[in-house]
């Protein structure tokens, strides 16, 4: 794992598009402004459409991260409704 301290985790590797981003939405939107999510995803479509998503919905990316095993997490920072 990153040296990035995160205030809640969800895994969405045994989602599928659009379904991955859905899931990390609504775990985002449970978080206060400034709380960072860490998102457990898989390769692929969720790693390319669920950053982009994210960021469309104007939270900050903080990193993506190759776990090495087919896996990625990503950082977000919740940022104000």
């Amino acid at each position: 794992m990153a040296d990035i301290a995160f205030d809640e985790q969800v895994d969405i590797t045994d989602k599928v598009c659009p379904l991955t981003f859905v899931k990390a939405k609504v775990t985002l939107d449970e978080l206060d402004d400034g709380q960072i999510l860490a998102i457990r995803m898989n390769d692929g479509e969720p790693v390319q459409n669920v950053p982009r998503s994210i960021k469309d919905e104007g939270h900050q990316i903080l990193k993506l991260e190759d776990n090495g095993d087919g896996t990625y997490t990503l950082y977000v920072k919740k940022v104000g409704d």
